[in-house]
């Protein structure tokens, strides 16, 4: 008993200790959860989506409210843990290597990939899944394509505006 009363306490004190942790893709989720980049999100990915299932205006519209609902639900978790992965490695490595922290130009070009491709991954899953669409390898690249424009977008409004604490 004793035992788990130290482990419980020892939870508690350290859990703290880790409250200020960041990394850059939590920066770069923070804005791409933002509403104007959702709004430009399901406008750019609007042409690719109707081009892709042909589906009619509205069933088009409705596929792609409901994919980018799916990608940001599940990437808001999903992109900050693959971004903490990417610290671990091959970031740890990459920064002894080079003698560089964690806010560097490379570390912000993964986290941008990452983000670019969970959210085609996660919006070709919801069409697979929710529309019957299997839009197949051609789809991913041009849902990537289109997120990758929407998450540049977030992604330069990190350095246009930067975050205030």
């Amino acid at each position: 008993m004793n035992i788990l009363v130290l482990a419980i306490l020892a939870i508690l004190i350290s859990a703290p200790a880790y409250a200020d942790v960041i990394w850059p893709a939590l920066f770069l989720v923070n804005r791409m959860v933002s509403w104007w980049s959702i709004a430009l999100g399901l406008v750019v990915e609007y042409a690719p989506v109707r081009k892709l299932t042909q589906f009619d205006v509205k069933k088009s519209i409705f596929a792609d409210l409901t994919m980018n609902a799916g990608s940001c639900l599940l990437g808001i978790f999903i992109i900050p843990v693959l971004g903490i992965g990417w610290e671990f490695f091959p970031g740890s490595v990459l920064y002894r290597f080079f003698n560089i922290g964690t806010f560097n130009p490379g570390t912000w070009i993964a986290t941008f990939l990452i983000a670019v491709f969970v959210n085609a991954s996660l919006e070709n899953l919801v069409l697979r899944i929710g529309f019957k669409k299997h839009c197949g390898w051609r789809g991913f690249w041009w849902l990537s394509i289109a997120n990758a424009a929407s998450v540049g977008v977030a992604f330069a409004s990190l350095w246009l505006g930067p975050m205030r604490s």
